[in-house]
């Protein structure tokens, strides 16, 4: 428990420390991933973290929260102004920053309003800069993740069977998630993302674009949910693209494996090839300094010199990045894009994922995460990365 509480303590002064170089008294958090992240609980209220001294929980809701902090019970917003008015060496802060990436706008109105600070501003953006760098404790909850992942793929075999749609093989890989550990919860950053714990892709349905920013699509079963599995029956040379969440702690791995039914096409078994030859490539030269953008660069280069570029993360729409960090939620920075500005350091973690749809077919290829160290990068997410035949 002490490891616990001096990581969420090396995460406070990470934030403070982008708070001052904000030149802010303090920021006031809301969302469920910053009260965790900051407090190691989720609670109904808010959290000030002032730029120089300790963290106060205004809680709502539950009324015996545990928390490492000092916690004060209100029961609306207008009651925090106690708080700054009557504690020692407290006063309503003049520069405060908050979630407006995540905020409502009537939310960040009244809070304004209440606060009525000189200047304000957002901290969701420094907020994800944060977190980008994993601390000691964070990842190893990663690498725990990504170890009950790999239990649950090896898992996926059993879980097949002949006739089956993949809605049917999806229910039934989500049952043995639930039974080792998961969360159930895929979190994401930003609107338009909703998905329900990963996605499985069988033949045509790869191809289905979705408005969804994921890797690739999947018409899904309804068109509120317009992504993933959508009923395909798992015939004979059917491609199926495995990338269920791995959230068995509050950090999410991320992992994808290709399965089969029955033989595949030549070209399906020589694109999961050059997926596999491109994520072996980006294990050597992932290393502190690259940038971000030198990895898609690469990828693509090996994609197009394999003559498989048409195919290359998409058929009808094709992704524009080959990776995305990773941690509390599923898709935080960096992300590998072609105009990343970022470079990778020490204490990232991401996921690389070289994808090709074939048509008729379905997905290929492999998605794995790695821990970014001083010397190189590090595979968390350790499982068979080959076609495996389901019969």
């Amino acid at each position: 428990m002490n490891a616990f509480l001096d990581d969420l303590l090396l995460r406070r002064r990470r934030v403070q420390s982008a708070l001052a170089d904000a030149a802010a008294d303090g920021a006031l958090f809301a969302s469920d991933v910053h009260l965790f992240y900051l407090t190691g609980r989720v609670f109904n209220g808010w959290l000030y973290l002032p730029t120089e001294g300790a963290p106060v929980a205004f809680v709502r809701r539950p009324a015996d929260c545990d928390l490492p902090v000092e916690a004060v019970r209100v029961h609306r917003p207008d009651d925090m102004l106690g708080w700054f008015s009557n504690a020692p060496g407290q006063s309503r802060p003049k520069h405060l920053l908050f979630e407006a990436d995540t905020l409502s706008y009537s939310d960040y109105m009244r809070l304004y309003s209440l606060f009525q600070p000189e200047k304000a501003g957002n901290v969701s953006a420094a907020m994800r800069r944060v977190r980008m760098i994993k601390t000691p404790w964070e990842v190893e909850q990663l690498r725990l993740s990504s170890q009950r992942h790999a239990e649950v793929y090896a898992e996926i075999p059993d879980c097949f069977h002949p006739e089956m749609t993949d809605l049917e093989l999806q229910a039934e890989i989500e049952r043995r998630m639930r039974l080792h550990g998961s969360i159930g919860i895929f979190r994401t950053y930003g609107p338009n993302m909703n998905i329900f714990m990963g996605s499985l892709l069988a033949g045509e349905n790869a191809e289905a674009a979705s408005p969804f920013d994921f890797a690739l699509g999947g018409a899904g079963q309804t068109p509120i949910c317009p992504i993933g599995a959508n009923g395909t029956k798992l015939t004979d040379g059917t491609a199926i693209m495995v990338d269920m969440a791995g959230n068995y702690t509050a950090y999410i791995s991320d992992m994808t494996r290709v399965f089969s039914v029955g033989r595949l096409s030549e070209k399906a078994y020589r694109a999961h090839g050059t997926a596999r030859d491109i994520m072996a490539a980006a294990e050597v030269v992932m290393r502190p300094g690259l940038a971000c953008s030198e990895l898609y660069s690469m990828a693509v280069g090996m994609a197009e010199k394999a003559n498989l570029a048409d195919c290359f993360m998409g058929t009808r729409q094709q992704a524009k990045f080959v990776g995305h960090g990773i941690g509390l939620e599923i898709n935080e920075p960096p992300v590998l894009t072609p105009r990343s500005k970022d470079a990778l350091q020490p204490g990232m973690v991401i996921a690389f994922e070289p994808k090709f749809v074939i048509p008729e077919v379905g997905a290929v290829g492999v998605e794995n995460s790695y821990l970014i160290t001083e010397t190189g990068a590090e595979k968390l997410t350790h499982f068979e990365e080959e076609i495996i035949s389901l019969t």
